[in-house]
C-alpha cells in the first residue's frame, strides 16, 4: 500500500500504485482508438495504408480484452480503490473526502467493475490524476516501461 507521508490521518491507496499505472498505461493505448476510418477496407491492411490499425472495434479489441482481464482479476478493494481513485481523479471526490469516495465505491461494487471503467472516455487520466493527489507522479516517458511487465490476456498478476 502506499501512504502520501507519516501522518495518521493520511488517506491509504489501497492499491499498489504499479497495478494503477499499468491501468493507466493500457488505459491510454485504449483511448487512443478512433472510428472505423475505412468502411471500405480491403483484406490487407498494408493495401489500406494501415488505416485501420487504430479503429476503434471492440468486438476484436486485444488492448480492452487485456485491460478488462487486468482489471476483473484484481482483488474487490483493488477494483474498489481503482474506481474511488478514478473519481479522485475526475473531481468527483477531493482527496479529504477519500473515505467516502471509497464507501461509495464499495456501495456501487459488482462484477461488472471493468466495463464501467473502460466507459469512462478519459481513465488513463483520471488515474494519474488520482495518483497525483496522492503524491505519486504517472511519468508517460518512465511508466512505458511497464508494458514489458504488463500481463497479457493470460495473465492477470
Amino acid at each position: 500500500m502506499t501512504v502520501i507521508d507519516e501522518s495518521p490521518d493520511a488517506p491509504e491507496l489501497g492499491i499498489s500504485s504499479e497495478k494503477v499505472r499499468i491501468v493507466i498505461l493500457k488505459a491510454r493505448q485504449f483511448d487512443a482508438k478512433e472510428g472505423d476510418a475505412d468502411p471500405d477496407e480491403g483484406s490487407n491492411a498494408a493495401d489500406d495504408d494501415m488505416a485501420d490499425v487504430l479503429e476503434d472495434k471492440p468486438e476484436d479489441d486485444a488492448v480492452r480484452r487485456e485491460l478488462i482481464t487486468y482489471i476483473n482479476g484484481l482483488n474487490e478493494d483493488e477494483q474498489v480503490n481503482l474506481v474511488a481513485l478514478a473519481w479522485l481523479g475526475r473531481g468527483t471526490f477531493d482527496l479529504d473526502e477519500w473515505e467516502e469516495a471509497l464507501q461509495t465505491a464499495r456501495d456501487e461494487h459488482n462484477n461488472r467493475t471493468a466495463q464501467y471503467l473502460l466507459g469512462l472516455p478519459l481513465l488513463g487520466d483520471y488515474l494519474a490524476d488520482g495518483l497525483d493527489a496522492f503524491g505519486e507522479e504517472y511519468d508517460d516517458e518512465t511508466d512505458e516501461e511497464l508494458e514489458d511487465e504488463a500481463p497479457n490476456k493470460e495473465d492477470n498478476s
